[in-house]
């Protein structure tokens, strides 16, 4: 079977150009409502403690970061906390759809691409597995990334640390979790749910080494080694 090099997206391939919280301040803007980014910042974080993993809709449970879940979170921020008519919340949430269906939102770490491309031509299959909107594998087209499997939470309907993405990439790719790696920006997402199926992981610290030693850690994806 295959090794698989399996990479997070969001703060270890890409990352917003601004803050998400500066996005949402600015499309409360466009709708007449001034809100500091650091006051979306906590509406955010308060909104998102208060949903469930999955929410009924009229169309049935949505699962975290579906289009139906991000309808309720943005609904609950822009209506019930901010005070938009219904008609500019809807508004409001088709914008930021579109923002982040957007591939210019994003810019790519240094060494993305050159590491998916290494990765591939040195024999590895690639997978992305991320806890992410539905609108992932097109953004990572746009973004000139082309990884052979996508594995995103709101498709999937299982997130990381769950063990559930990992084990799926390892089946769609074909490969093993011995001498699989993957690498990802958060301890206890990535380098747990790693673990949990034997693959090994790699921390991104792009600030340096923190106080663990108990992990294989980098400071850009350029030091990784294959």
């Amino acid at each position: 079977m295959n090794r698989a090099l399996l990479l997070d997206f969001g703060g270890t391939l890409a990352i917003e150009r601004s803050s998400r919280a500066s996005i949402y301040a600015a499309a409360a803007a466009r709708y007449g409502v001034e809100v500091s980014p650091a006051l979306m910042s906590g509406l955010m974080s308060e909104t998102h403690a208060s949903l469930p993993l999955t929410i009924p809709t009229a169309q049935g449970p949505a699962f975290r970061y579906s289009r139906g879940w991000f309808e309720r979170f943005i609904g609950i921020i822009f209506a019930d906390r901010l005070g938009l008519s219904s008609r500019d919340a809807t508004l409001a949430q088709e914008h930021l759809f579109s923002v982040y269906e957007d591939a210019g939102t994003f810019r790519l770490f240094p060494g993305a691409a050159e590491l998916i491309d290494r990765a591939k031509t040195g024999g590895w299959q690639v997978g992305v597995v991320s806890n992410w909107s539905y609108a992932l594998e097109a953004l990572l087209g746009d973004l000139g990334l082309r990884p052979d499997a996508v594995l995103c939470s709101a498709v999937e309907e299982a997130e990381k640390p769950s063990e559930v993405l990992f084990l799926r990439a390892l089946e769609r790719l074909g490969a093993r979790a011995k001498g699989s790696l993957h690498v990802g920006d958060s301890f206890d997402n990535d380098v747990v749910g790693a673990r949990s199926v034997g693959v090994e992981p790699v921390l991104l610290e792009r600030s340096g080494p923190g106080t663990r030693r108990d992990v294989r850690s980098v400071r850009c994806l350029t030091e990784i080694r294959l």
